[in-house]
Parts: C-alpha cells; structure tokens; sequence
C-alpha cells in the first residue's frame, strides 16, 4: 500500500506520481506480507500516454525500461500510423524502441516488403521479424536480454506480446488466445501489466494491449520519429512553417517530386494538432482544478469564521 504522506506529495502529478510497475520505492515492511511504500526513486525512463476516455490525466504504462519491444503483427495487426505513436510514445520518456514484426509465418511471401516499409518508419530504431508462435528467428532478441536490463512489451491486442513473452521466458506464464479470423484482432488476455525475471536475468514487464495510443509532451520526440522531415524542414523559408501552404515550403516540394510519402506529412501534421489541443485542454484542466482547490478553501474559511461568532 502507498502512505498518505506520499499519495498526499503527488496530489498535484495527479496518477503519474504514484508507483507503477518498473519503479524501485522505498518501502516498510508490515507484518509478514504486507509493506508500506514510502517512496518512489527518481525514474530513469518512462512510458506515458493520456489516460483513456476525455480524461486529460497521464497515464504511466511502465518505468526504468532500458528497452521497449513495440510488437505488431505482420497480419491484420499491421498500421504503420499506429507505429508511428508507439515510437513517439517511447522516444518521449527516453527508453530505446525496438520494432518486433510478429507472425512472419503468416505472410512469408509479403514479410520482406513490409519490413522494408517499417524501416521508412522506424528511423534508428532497429526491426526484427520472426514468429513467436513457432519460434523463427526469436535468436535475434537474445542481444537485449542481458542481465540487469529491463524490457517492455508494447502493443496491440493479439499482435502476439504474450506469445513472445512465454518464448522469452522459456514458459507459459501468460495465457494467450487466438486472434479473431475476421479481423486478427486480439481479445485482451492480458489485463494488467506484470514484470518477470527471464532465465537470463532481464526483467520483462507484459502490458495489455493498447487499442489506442494518445500522446503527451511536446513535439520534440515527433521530430525524431519523422527524422526525414525535420531535416528537410530545415530548409523552408520561414522557421515556424507549418508544411501546408507556405511559400518557399521544402517539405512540400519533396512531397510534390516523390521524395516524400504523403502520409507522412499527414501523420506528422495530425499528431502535433492532436499534441496541440491536448495542451489546451491540460491547461484548462488545471485552471479548473485550482480554482475549485480555492473554492473548498475559502468555504472552509467561511465555515470557520461562522463557528467562531457562533452562528
């Protein structure tokens, strides 16, 4: 359990202070089974993103991940726009993003071109293809399980983490179903995220799987995402070009000559609109929580003169 005094400290960080899985706490043992946290350590990376729903709140998915496994299914799992936040998602709290195409075995004859597409979109981060059902070129992941590091298994449902996590772990820890025939969606075995040691001494930690991947932050982990167009949006006329029809736009030219995917752009523009309102609406919600802090504060200021003239 969390101690008042720290839930009280993170009152104005709202969920994203409190413990999560991945944190190293201090804590104070009760009895035989039973701690008290009295506090979370400095993080070293974390994985965020806004908490479902019309919430504005933060949601912490994982902390201190040395390596994110961002697994997509090379079936209908695929979405290389999906990709596209995943990677922002993890770039944003400084873990190392590596994509996993899973269920090689289904599309022997398009796995090639699709992870030559993924490579456009990965940037830096390196990609892998194999097949956790049967176990084809699972080898190429033993580099990241060292001893000490931690790894997280990002998703979407029935894009095959569970899977990947038992192979990993030598062990069917984690119950797995098959995907629906119609549309290779998933159906949510895994409904909370759990850390276990592999035999080679890395830490694993399994999340459910995301049906939708909101972003916070800024936009400068988008800048590293679409690396591409940063560079070419160095050489626009104006500064703060926005890439829709501005004079002198190189970004435009290199999307008019071929050189530069159209759906790019539109996903780059369509995320720093989506970061834009979320920042709006951020602001707005701690205007409205700080004005109804004053609010029960000036009530019970009121309360207290009444008892005192006795009214």
């Amino acid at each position: 359990m969390v101690s008042g005094r720290l839930r009280a400290s993170v009152e104005d960080a709202g969920a994203v202070g409190l413990p999560t899985v991945g944190d190293w706490v201090a804590f104070e043992p009760i009895g035989t089974d039973q701690a008290v946290i009295r506090a979370v350590l400095p993080r070293a990376t974390t994985l965020v993103r806004k908490a479902a729903g019309r919430t504005s709140d933060a949601q912490v998915l994982a902390a201190n991940v040395d390596f994110v496994l961002i697994v997509m299914g090379l079936d209908g799992d695929f979405n290389l726009r999906r990709l596209e936040r995943a990677l922002a998602l993890v770039h944003q709290g400084g873990a190392v993003p590596v994509v996993v195409l899973n269920k090689s075995d289904l599309t022997a004859d398009t796995a090639d071109s699709r992870r030559e597409e993924v490579a456009r979109v990965a940037g830096a981060a390196a990609v892998h293809s194999l097949s956790a059902l049967h176990g084809d070129g699972l080898g190429e992941l033993t580099l990241y399980l060292a001893r000490g590091r931690t790894l997280a298994l990002l998703g979407s449902s029935g894009a095959g983490k569970s899977t990947l996590l038992n192979r990993l772990m030598g062990d069917d820890l984690q119950l797995t179903r098959e995907v629906r025939p119609h549309d290779s969606r998933g159906r949510h075995t895994t409904t909370s995220r759990q850390i276990f040691v592999s035999p080679s001494g890395a830490l694993l930690i399994d999340t459910p799987g995301l049906r939708e991947i909101p972003l916070v932050g800024d936009d400068q982990d988008l800048g590293t995402v679409f690396d591409e167009i940063a560079a070419l949006a160095a050489d626009c006329r104006f500064r703060d070009c926005r890439h829709g029809g501005e004079p002198g736009c190189a970004v435009r030219r290199a999307v008019d000559a071929g050189a530069l995917e159209p759906a790019r752009l539109q996903s780059l523009r369509k995320l720093e609109a989506e970061r834009a309102y979320q920042a709006v609406r951020e602001d707005g919600a701690l205007a409205r929580d700080r004005k109804a802090r004053w609010k029960t504060l000036h009530k019970a200021a009121r309360q207290r003169q009444r008892l005192k003239r006795g009214e």
